[in-house]
């Protein structure tokens, strides 16, 4: 597996309704932060994030996080 695109290094804050969405991993949708199923024959797979109310969140961009799908400043070292 490589590593994946960095899509930005600043998080996407969001005010997101509770339900089920897909962080991409790989870096390389077009729908950033969400997948839109450019990580085919990567080996990267997106995660599911599910909200039991709506809540703001700040989901990582630069893909490196330790906390995903959420971000946790890694990208201020890239």
């Amino acid at each position: 597996m490589t590593d994946p695109v960095i899509a930005a290094k600043v998080p996407t804050v969001l005010d997101l309704e509770a339900g089920e969405y897909w962080w991409c991993r790989c870096g390389r949708s077009a729908n950033q932060p969400f997948c839109d199923g450019s990580h085919e024959g990567t080996g990267f797979e997106p995660m599911k994030l599910e909200l039991d109310e709506p809540k703001r969140v700040a989901l990582c961009q630069c893909k490196h996080t330790e906390n995903p799908p959420f971000c946790d400043g890694s990208h201020k070292r890239l």
